[in-house]
């Protein structure tokens, strides 16, 4: 089976647990219904479910193949929540100001700039409290690994991950604070790469990982959010605005540095394919079968969309 063909499996059972764990979370919301509706239009898509899969592909690799991934579910499932809400916040008008994603209109502009706030903050929110479900569905000896997992999972979605790299993202524009290599690095590794750690790193505490192997994990998070990142930066040049399902050339009219204007665009094809590489070394010290894993690296940095 090919590569495509086997993400396209993986990413429809994510989509179904995700489905699952968010209908549990907007049912019976009494007078807030509009903003379940908005709720349930940011999470469902053409999105590649890729943190989620990762998750579930890494709690796989050390629980050995055919396991049950019950215990894992609900942290695949908040991942994507996570995720998620940051869209609805990126593409707000204070933020982006993008009024397309997934093809789609943006949940501001569908709906409103308030609901698609209070949208945000409602998956985050939800994103905790379907994480706090992995409590009932491990055993009594799995409690321990299980509040590691919640505490890493809360830290890489708050001001020591994704929302410090946003925020020094944004003060970059904003400001207009010069970047540099130091600054635009913490970016990626932070707003774009914190989630995917979380998606490696969860996903191996959950499934007994050692502290080698979770640092190991860490680093091929780390390597593989920075060039999927530079991978988005140069599709927002070259690629196609019907795949990505939203408009190329936006970082350009926002005056935005990135890894591309800064290098140019074969720098940054070599940087995310040396980034891969070095990922792909790390990943020896994996149990398992690691081939769609590896295949998968190779896909994040030369995906069309």
């Amino acid at each position: 089976m090919s590569l495509s063909d086997q993400l396209a499996l993986k990413a429809e059972r994510a989509s179904a647990i995700v489905d699952e764990y968010l209908k549990m979370g907007i049912d019976d919301v009494g007078f807030a219904e509009s903003l379940a509706e908005a709720m349930g239009y940011a999470v469902e898509g053409k999105g590649k479910r890729i943190r989620p899969v990762i998750l579930l592909e890494v709690y796989r690799l050390f629980m050995g193949d055919g396991c049950d991934l019950t215990p894992a579910e609900p942290f695949a499932a908040a991942l994507e929540m996570i995720h998620s809400y940051s869209l609805v916040h990126d593409d707000l008008p204070a933020m982006d100001n993008d009024r397309l994603r997934r093809g789609k209109p943006s949940v501001w502009v569908e709906f409103s700039e308030s609901t698609a706030i209070l949208a945000g903050d409602a998956l985050l929110n939800l994103a905790f409290e379907t994480a706090a479900r992995a409590f009932d569905e491990c055993e009594e000896q799995d409690m321990k690994k299980t509040a590691q997992a919640f505490s890493y999972l809360a830290k890489k979605a708050g001001i020591h991950g994704m929302i410090g790299g946003q925020a020094a993202d944004v003060e970059s524009e904003k400001e207009e604070i010069p970047i540099d290599r130091e600054r635009l690095l913490f970016i990626h590794r932070n707003k774009t790469g914190a989630l995917l750690q979380a998606a490696f790193v969860c996903g191996g505490i959950l499934g007994g990982a050692n502290a080698e192997q979770i640092n190991a994990l860490e680093t091929i998070a780390e390597h593989m959010g920075v060039a999927f990142q530079i991978q988005d930066d140069i599709l927002d040049v070259v690629g196609n605005a019907r795949k990505l399902g939203k408009p190329i050339g936006s970082d350009a009219q926002q005056g935005k540095e990135t890894y591309v204007t800064l290098y140019g665009l074969e720098a940054a094809k070599a940087e995310a394919a040396r980034l891969c590489d070095e990922s792909k070394v790390v990943a020896r010290c994996l149990p398992g079968d690691k081939s769609f894993l590896l295949a998968l690296f190779d896909f994040l940095v030369d995906r069309d969309y």
